[in-house]
């Protein structure tokens, strides 16, 4: 395969198709292995990181989906999302994926003490009233129609930003479901990316 050394230098002569075919295969192993870590990153991505005890809820869980390509219908699909609920308290969940995302705290709010940095993990609140009546044009294109008037009541929250290979959570008791018309006394927990 390679000719004999040389008598000027000593170095092998290498024919050019031999030149070409080794650089063949280095340029098919390099794209091999690209293609296996870009597998390897999306496989990752689509991996939530489930609370114990957690109960999938697949209808709205699809219904978020929905509601995402009726507000981008040119969207190609909806991100990976998965909603859950459980009896666990915000905090608990909280701390649970504050640890797995490998954070240190949550900040009391969004502006993290006046820093420009918003941090990875904050805790919010608000009025179930208020954030539902702000989807209201949005639910008759999904074919609901909710009693908004039964939509009382505050919630506490914690937002967690996600991570390359996490999505992001938000977890907030309690919640209002949409699809019974009913202030669900449980904690939500909503991973999307």
């Amino acid at each position: 395969m390679f000719a004999r050394a040389n008598a000027i230098g000593g170095v092998p002569k290498v024919s050019k198709v031999t030149r070409l075919l080794i650089f063949m295969l280095v340029v098919s192993l390099i794209t091999i292995g690209c293609h296996k870590e870009k597998e390897e990153n999306e496989e990752d991505a689509f991996s939530f990181v489930v609370y114990p005890g957690a109960k999938y809820l697949p209808h709205l869980t699809e219904l978020t989906k929905q509601a995402h390509k009726v507000i981008s219908p040119n969207a190609p699909e909806p991100p990976p999302t998965a909603i859950y609920d459980t009896d666990a308290s915000v905090d608990d969940v909280a701390n649970f994926y504050v640890k797995a995302y490998g954070y240190s705290a949550i900040a009391p709010d969004a502006t993290n003490n006046l820093s420009p940095a918003k941090p990875p993990a904050y805790r919010r609140s608000g009025d179930i009233a208020s954030d539902v009546k702000s989807i209201e044009p949005l639910l008759p294109k999904l074919n609901l129609h909710p009693d908004l008037a039964r939509a009382v009541g505050t919630y506490k929250a914690v937002e967690i930003q996600g991570k390359t290979n996490r999505p992001r959570v938000t977890i907030q008791h309690p919640y209002f479901d949409v699809t019974t018309s009913q202030v669900v006394d449980r904690t939500i927990i909503l991973m999307s990316r």
